[in-house]
This record gives C-alpha cells, structure tokens and sequence, in this order.
C-alpha cells in the first residue's frame, strides 16, 4: 500500500484570518508539514474541491493549469490560483483548509498542487469529462479503516479496490461513499491509511457520514462538501464536537441529495424528508434522475436488518421518497450487498416482479434501493432470515422466503465488491463487481474474523476479481409521461359520485 505523503515545504508567511477567525503562522524557520489531500465534488460538473490537512495557518492555495500545459513539474505562469479557506483544525493542533476550483472545462486534464510561494506540495492530476450526457460512478460501502484490528490490511484491501474498480473503469466520473470512512472519527492513523491511494486525488469522492465518522469533527474537516446545511436537526448532537450536515450537488442529469442519517431521532427524519423536498423542489427539474445517498440501509440484509432505527427509517422514508420522485437509494452500513424490489410507499410495487430480475421498468413512485458491501475487506456481515418476531413489517419474501421482503438480491461471499451505476438518457445501470477473491488483501478472511469465504457460504470457489454479483437495468417511469423530479406528480383520485379530484404529491 501506498503511504501518504507527508510533505516538508518552506514556511509561508504572516497569519492570516480565514472561515473561523484568526489562526496563527508556524515559526519561519519551522517546516510545513502537508497531508491528507483529497479531491472532492463542486456544485455541479464545472466545480472540484481540494481539501487538506496544513501545519501552519498561513495562506495557501491550490494552483492549477491544463495538464499539456505543466512540464517536468512546472506550471505555466498563467496557471489558476484558487485561495484556501483554512480553519484550526480541533482533532490534531494543526489546520484543514479546502480550496473550490471553478470554471473548469469540459474533456479536459488538470494537474493541481497545494501550497503557496515557492513552497509546493507534489503534483496531481484528474481529467473532466462532457458536461452533458451518458456517465458512469462507482458507489463504495464502509471502508471502514481499522475495523479488522488491522490497519494495514484493511488499507491495502481498500486500496486495492480503488485501482481495480477504476482500472476497469477509468473514466468513471464520480467516487460516491456509502459511509464509514474508517472505524474511529478522530483517529488519524485511520484517516490516512483511507487517503493513501492516489486515486483519492484523480477522481472526486462524495463523501457521506457514517455512524464511524459521527463522533468527531475529523470527518468535516477532511471534507468539505457543497450547500451544506449543518443545522442541529442534521448533526444528531453537537455541533462543536461532532460531524454532520446533508448537502446536494447536481451532475449533468442527476441530482445527489446526502443525508446524514446518524440524525433520525426527535424529528430529525421529518427534517431530512423536509431537505429533501425543498432542494427537489428548486432542482429537481434540472434533472432526469434523483439519487439519495445516506448510510444506515433501511431494507438492510444481515446485522442491522432489524435495528429499532432502521424499523424506525422504514415508517418514515419510503412513501415521501416515492412522492417526490426519487429514482435510486443508495445505501451502507451493513456490509453486505442487496438491490430492493421496486418499492413503492414502503411495499412491493408489483408482487409478480421475480428475484434477480435483471430488468424492471419502476412506475410511477418506484424507488430502488441498494445496500453495498465491504469495500476493503476489514468487516462482513452475514446475511440473516427475516425475523417477525423482531419485525413484525420485515418478513419474507413470498416469492423467496430465506430473503427479507424487500429485497430482490441479497449477497454475502466475504470478498470486497464495489457498486458501479451507469446514468444514460434512458435508464440506469447498477452492478456490484467483485474487486477480490478470497486472497489477501482480504482483512476479515486474512485475521479469521470469518470462517469461510465464496459463494454459496464457501461452497462455490470465489469468482474472479471483476466478476458480476448482480446486474439490473432500471427503465424509469418518467419514459411514460412521468413529470422530471421537481414537478408536482399529480394522483386522480375518483370520488364516489364520479367526480374527479387531484392531489399534489410533492
């Protein structure tokens, strides 16, 4: 595995005062020490975030210029500047500073440094792609760094599903998180072994909050996200000690709306149905689809299937997710794979619709939900058999009993998948891939926190790294005459007189 660089510059400079007031410079003759840097998602497609950790509360910046212009290193004098806002980092002493470049062109590569003066930190590059049309990311469920007892391993293994999955698919455009990032908020060890891989800076990751990540300001201050709200009703707790927030970013056609779904007590689920709305409502209509990521799975398969906020979740999502449109779900937290049925006001839409169908066209108010695996190897859970006795409303599947009700594939092989998902005018592509086998770097099957390891509990040998899981076109119901997200779907309801009254549903 590769480890994160640490990089020595020359001090820059006088104190300045950015974002949370006055900071002070590190001593002139002390080194500046630079970690942690990461890409992350803008606004929209024309925006990257740059965020990093700095010794020192000086100015810095992230300078950039079109990749065929920086030669051996060295960046045309008419390279971008783009100033940091820098903060006092509260988890290590130091600083955390994120810089947003704006303005960037499409199919075109970037290279970018952090630093200032002639102080610099090594060179990255990502290329953007057309700013309209047909896109593919990747989806990546719980890291989770250091939950196997075992740093290194559980950082190999995530590494190594990062240069399969975008080995395979290079020109994937988005990394989005399921999150879990690691397994202790503020243990930076973790943190960088999580943001050792390169590919980290060549392609921007939408972060999401996990219940690992919650219990510190270390999740926040490694990313910056775009139109952030970080009222108390998003944060599950204080707002000074803890992460949190939901945020939306449009890509081309899909509009990402991210939840924190650590905060679903004392009316935080009304809260996030309430976000969620409003930013359908004033952007839905700039796009053909609307993807939801959030962490705790709702139709979970294995541990968590049952948890009392996951019951909780199930009363309260589903039917506003289907009133407002919303396409796909995209899910973690119980580190194994499951693709719902199309689920329509929390049930089954169409009960004929077959386990594993590899089609199906949602109708109107179909939601997909999708709940990834383990995407290091440092945990898995197995999957359980429906339980009434602790869910009375998560039963069986009719159609496939050892299955919960929900749920069209549930997978658990103990080897490390990823989730990619093409966006084309027309539908949307979701396949889990594998991107290992039971070889290290596997962490849980390494350490023996598994007994067994393949598919059929062991009994098949496991497949080859980029296999298929499961693979599901969805045709939306929009290509019926389905309003775009963001306009009101009207029900007609038929009164008994025979007159015919309407109801917004969003």
């Amino acid at each position: 595995m590769k480890v994160l660089r640490t990089i020595a510059v020359a001090a820059m400079g006088a104190a300045v005062a950015f974002g949370s007031g006055p900071v002070t410079a590190a001593a002139a003759d002390e080194p500046v020490k630079l970690s942690g840097i990461v890409l992350g998602v803008g606004a929209q497609e024309s925006q990257r975030v740059v965020s990093w950790y700095s010794s020192t509360g000086a100015a810095q910046l992230v300078q950039v210029a079109p990749a065929d212009q920086v030669k051996h290193g060295q960046f045309p004098k008419n390279a971008r500047t783009f100033p940091a806002t820098v903060a006092a980092n509260t988890v290590n002493g130091g600083f955390n500073a994120h810089a947003t470049l704006d303005g960037l062109r499409p199919r075109t590569g970037y290279t970018y440094r952090v630093g200032s003066g002639g102080s610099w930190s090594p060179v990255y590059t990502f290329k953007t792609q057309d700013f309209h049309g047909d896109f593919d990311f990747l989806f990546f469920g719980d890291p989770q760094i250091g939950s196997s007892g075992n740093v290194a391993k559980d950082g190999a293994g995530w590494a190594d599903t990062l240069n399969v999955a975008l080995g395979a698919n290079p020109d994937a455009e988005l990394l989005v998180s399921g999150g879990d990032q690691v397994e202790s908020a503020n243990t930076e060890p973790q943190w960088d072994a999580f943001l050792a891989p390169d590919k980290l800076r060549q392609y921007p990751w939408a972060a999401t909050i996990g219940n690992h990540d919650v219990g510190g300001k270390a999740y926040e201050q490694h990313f910056w996200t775009p139109n952030t709200d970080r009222s108390s009703a998003y944060y599950n707790g204080d707002p000074n000690v803890r992460s949190g927030g939901d945020y939306w970013f449009r890509y081309k056609d899909v509009l990402f709306i991210d939840l924190n779904s650590n905060a679903y007590a004392s009316g935080s689920d009304e809260a996030h149905i309430g976000y969620v709305t409003d930013v359908v409502k004033k952007e839905g209509a700039k796009a053909k689809y609307t993807v939801l990521v959030y962490h705790h799975s709702i139709y979970s398969p294995a541990d968590h299937a049952n948890d009392k906020d996951n019951q909780q979740r199930r009363q309260d999502f589903p039917t506003a997710f289907s009133n407002l449109g919303v396409d796909l779900v995209l899910q973690g937290h119980d580190h194994s794979y499951s693709r719902s049925y199309v689920i329509k006001n929390g049930q089954k839409a169409n009960p004929a619709e077959q386990p594993g169908a590899t089609q199906v066209t949602q109708g109107p108010g179909g939601v997909i939900y999708v709940t990834a695996n383990s995407a290091s190897g440092s945990k898995y859970y197995d999957l359980t058999e429906p339980d009434t006795t602790q869910d009375p409303n998560y039963g069986p599947d009719p159609l496939d009993p050892d299955h919960h009700w929900a749920n069209s594939v549930e997978n658990q092989e103990h080897v490390r998948t990823y989730v990619k998902v093409g966006v084309r005018d027309d539908k949307l592509v979701v396949q889990n891939l594998r991107s290992g086998t039971c070889a290290a770097p596997n962490a849980a099957v390494e350490l023996g926190k598994v007994p067994w390891c393949g598919p059929d509990s062991g009994a098949t040998p496991a497949q080859p790294v980029g296999s298929t899981v499961d693979k599901m076109v969805i045709h939306p119901y929009r290509d019926h005459g389905h309003p775009p997200p963001g306009k009101p779907c009207w029900l007609e309801q038929q009164a008994a007189e025979g007159v015919r009254t309407f109801t917004a549903l969003n």
